[in-house]
């Protein structure tokens, strides 16, 4: 099979598989240039995608997988890294080099997370949906309630939270470009930004995928399971309470539920609008909100899914902003507390999922709590570090001499 770099590096001439994403990838770069060469830029790049599509047109060539456009994003990215290495030095050649490294990231991130997908599928030949399935009777069995409402508002709505949920990355791409906005003027970016939380969570959630292999209650309940679905019982019947057990799955079906990456991203998406204007604040809450009705209404993910993402990601999210701003006691222990809840969450799922369901009324506060103590950290100690230090007190005028 074709590695991330292959297709990516196909991409140059052949149908990319998201246009979007090569465009926000290029929006990314962008912030290093002035506005003059944003619109040569941009400009090289609609003009290459329109010839691209006259001379596929002119062939006969039709566009059967992918989008018919984002070959000119690609291609004015990498001519940008040449112009770096061959027409500029010093810190500008620095400069955008960094932002051609982070938008070749942004769209390398997705081809390896694609690549781990199919790893996933290939290595994984039983999954522990039964578990989860089992341990989200705490919770209330939400993906089979959301699922019921989801389907109850019809195709408009599932057609909104499709794309919610497809276009995660582009979201994240324009949280990230009012955080970068003066990186053009300044010459240098933030220590700390939403792209590196990004790209950090899908670095590290497929390790999680791998030990913890899940594929969703729509294909372990549904009917996209087709015969190695246990019950095509997804959304109108929760699992019945019986002791749980591994179960073999195809090898063509991602194991990419525990913890939910969409959530974690969404949540990101959240934390780094906080401080944006009022209408950034307000698509941040609609993505995070949406993200988590896409994830349970499409039955993508168990409830607990979700939690272990809220602190999958805020336990993240500490980590680079103490590595950005100088590591102390506060950042050393709330990564320590954050990681230790995630484990506990991971191990209960594992190991007590009968004892939680049959105890809802225990498990479930307790799931929420655990999460909730770490929210509670995360906001404590990261107020604590946003707290300008208090100014030297000025001495006072003294009368000068006649």
């Amino acid at each position: 099979m074709p590695g991330p770099i292959t297709n990516q590096a196909r991409e140059v001439m052949f149908p990319p598989k998201s246009g979007f994403l090569l465009y926000a990838g290029m929006a990314l770069m962008m912030v290093v240039l002035t506005w003059r060469q944003r619109l040569i830029a941009l400009g090289a790049a609609i003009g290459i995608d329109v010839t691209v599509l006259l001379v596929r047109w002119v062939a006969g060539v039709k566009v059967t997988e992918g989008h018919p456009f984002g070959n000119g994003a690609l291609c004015v990215v990498l001519a940008c890294a040449v112009i770096a290495l061959t027409r500029r030095t010093g810190r500008e050649r620095v400069l955008l080099l960094k932002g051609v490294g982070l938008a070749l990231l942004l769209v390398a991130g997705r081809k390896t997370g694609d690549a781990w997908l199919l790893i996933t599928s290939k290595t994984r030949p039983t999954v522990l949906d039964p578990y989860v399935a089992i341990a989200d009777h705490a919770l209330g069995s939400p993906s089979w309630l959301v699922g019921r409402i989801v389907r109850a508002t019809g195709p408009v709505g599932a057609h909104i939270l499709d794309y919610v949920y497809v276009q995660l990355a582009v979201a994240a791409v324009v949280a990230a470009l009012y955080q970068l906005r003066h990186v053009s003027t300044e010459r240098r970016f933030p220590r700390h930004h939403l792209v590196r939380t990004f790209l950090t969570i899908g670095l590290l959630g497929p390790g999680i995928y791998m030990i913890f292999p899940v594929v969703g209650p729509i294909f372990a309940y549904g009917a996209d399971g087709g015969p190695w679905a246990t019950a095509h019982i997804w959304p109108e019947t929760a699992p019945p309470l019986v002791a749980p057990h591994p179960i073999p799955f195809d090898g063509i079906t991602p194991r990419n539920c525990m913890p939910s990456l969409h959530t974690a991203w969404a949540t990101a998406i959240f934390i780094h609008t906080r401080k944006g204007p009022r209408l950034l604040r307000y698509a941040g809450t609609f993505w995070l909100i949406a993200t988590l009705g896409a994830t349970l209404g499409f039955g993508y993910h168990y409830g607990v899914d979700l939690v272990a993402g809220v602190v999958f990601t805020l336990t993240i999210e500490t980590a680079l902003r103490a590595q950005a701003r100088g590591w102390d006691r506060s950042g050393t222990r709330l990564v320590a507390y954050g990681t230790a809840v995630f484990a506990a969450l991971l191990a209960s799922y594992r190991y007590l999922p009968l004892e939680m369901a049959q105890r809802p009324w225990i498990a479930g506060p307790l799931l929420i709590l655990a999460m909730l103590s770490v929210i509670y950290a995360y906001i404590r100690t990261t107020r604590a570090w946003d707290q300008k230090p208090l100014s030297a007190s000025q001495p006072e005028p003294q009368p000068e001499l006649v």
